[in-house]
């Protein structure tokens, strides 16, 4: 098996602690920027369609990159891959953190996202390789927890510097914890990796590249562009024809970049396409729900923060518990109840009004949080088993990459669907209200009657974005009735004797 780590009776839970600090990190400056995006729009001058690039943006690198990490896993050992994403990722939060424009903030977040990229897939492979199936949903559970603490503490932290200094601080404190981690990394990771003959193909991540980030950026360019422009769907095009390339190359060479025949494994496939499902209407919520909370109703980024609180703690404290859930009864009521839940939630978040009770918005948000507790990793965990050993470096690249690709698709899409729907509505409203208006109008009236009508469009906009959520959670509820606990599987003779063919082949070079 190429790994760094060895399967052992005792799994290397110091390396696990380096590893899982890291990734805290790396999330929490992820969540950290959700509550700033109105503050930062107001600052650097941009519009949402803008400022939506700092998260999709920083997904479309993670897309770019995370297919390489299979090959990077198998390639280096885990301290190298360790140091150079936290490397990657300081030098792009002190970036960010000194921005002034745009375009230097964004490169800024791009930069961390290099630094993401590898982090993830990394420390879900060490996981797998160090845990038997019987207890990894437990171990899988407490990974869960301390990542999901970032989304936690995330927003109120967000909120309290945005509001008592400037979104910037949100850079600068984590900077010295991000050098604190690269130095533990330095001095406690000492795991060897043998050397593998191993190359990665060029062709691959050129196709890989230009496929994944075509299609993200077309799909994020629509909202402020349009999608009759050509730049808009000559990318996704341009993006759609590299990707099946990509595929088309994978299933040719002997050992691909990302290995596409994990999808014969049915629970995985169906794991990988309800992941990307509910990604979708995840990250769609994280973003819409600041807009809505800041920019429409006019509460404080701090009271933005404390209301997503409740719903990030019941998302961290449930994942230990879902995580013995799914040893035990496995993935797919678990799957059903979430879905359930974030699908009728997602249906009250698209009616929202201009005063609804902060703490109905509370309610609503910690009910939804709750729902996705109960799928993101009940049923990732659920395909990764089915794979056999050699292929985990695959299967949680894999599942990175279509999270991250659906995660940003989803946004930009339902971003685009807000903003095209804002701009109907305020037109609709605007000829509705010169058609009722009696007299000569005050420029004080005019203002007011403008203010109003950007408002009611805006609430629209969110609400109509939201209710398409409804429909994207209820195509994932409907695909966990097909969920069943999976086994391990073997490597087929076939397998085993191209495996053999390769390996001799090798030894003749």
């Amino acid at each position: 098996m190429e790994h760094s780590i060895k399967k052992t009776d005792r799994p290397p839970y110091g390396m696990l602690a380096v590893l899982m600090i890291g990734a805290f990190i790396a999330f929490l400056n992820n969540t950290l920027l959700n509550i700033a995006l109105p503050s930062i729009m107001k600052d650097l001058d941009v519009d949402a369609s803008t400022v939506q690039w700092l998260t999709t943006g920083y997904m479309l690198m993670n897309g770019i990159l995370i297919p390489t990490t299979a090959f990077l896993i198998q390639k280096y050992s885990v301290r190298h891959l360790f140091l150079a994403a936290m490397s990657f990722f300081t030098i792009g939060t002190i970036l960010a953190g000194a921005a002034h424009v745009f375009p230097l903030l964004l490169a800024g977040r791009m930069t961390q996202a290099v630094g993401s990229a590898i982090m993830m897939p990394l420390l879900m492979n060490v996981m797998l390789v160090s845990f038997p199936a019987e207890k990894r949903g437990t171990a899988m559970g407490v990974f869960g927890l301390i990542l999901m603490g970032a989304p936690a503490i995330g927003p109120t932290l967000s909120g309290w510097l945005v509001e008592h200094y400037d979104w910037r601080m949100l850079f600068h404190v984590v900077t010295p914890v991000a050098i604190g981690v690269l130095l533990f990394g330095i001095f406690l990771l000492k795991d060897k990796k043998e050397k593998i003959d191993i190359r990665l193909d060029g062709v691959s991540v050129l196709l890989s590249s230009v496929g994944f980030g075509g299609l993200l950026y077309g799909f994020s360019s629509a909202g402020k562009k349009g999608w009759d422009s050509p730049e808009v769907y000559v990318t996704i095009i341009v993006g759609a024809i590299s990707l099946v390339l990509f595929i088309l190359r994978q299933f040719k060479q002997e050992k691909p970049m990302l290995n596409f025949r994990i999808f014969q494994y049915p629970m995985y496939a169906l794991s990988a396409t309800i992941s990307m499902v509910v990604t979708m209407a995840m990250f769609s919520g994280m973003v819409l729900t600041p807009i809505y909370v800041q920019t429409i109703r006019g509460i404080s980024p701090l009271d933005a923060g404390l209301m997503m609180l409740p719903g990030a703690l019941i998302m961290a404290l449930m994942s230990p518990i879902t995580g013995k859930l799914f040893d035990k009864f496995g993935g797919r009521v678990l799957a059903i109840i979430g879905l359930t839940l974030t699908t009728v939630t997602s249906y009250y978040f698209s009616k929202l009004t201009l005063d609804t009770t902060y703490t109905h918005l509370i309610i609503l948000y910690s009910v939804r949080m709750l729902g996705m507790s109960m799928v993101m990793m009940p049923v990732s965990t659920n395909g990764l088993n089915q794979l056999p050993a050699r292929f985990y470096p695959h299967g949680t690249a894999m599942n990175n990459t279509l999270q991250q690709v659906s995660g940003a698709i989803g946004t930009a899409l339902l971003v685009t669907i807000m903003s095209n729907r804002t701009e109907t509505h305020a037109k609709e409203l605007a000829a509705d209200a010169m058609k009722h208006a009696t007299g000569q109008l005050t420029s004080e009236a005019i203002a007011g009657m403008k203010q109003q009508i950007a408002m009611k469009a805006m609430l629209e906009g969110v609400n109509f974005a939201f209710f398409v959520t409804v429909f994207i959670a209820g195509l994932a509820l409907v695909l966990a009735f097909f969920i069943k606990r999976a086994k391990q599987a073997e490597d087929t003779m076939a397998e085993k004797a191209s495996e053999k063919k390769m390996v001799n082949k090798l030894a003749e070079n």
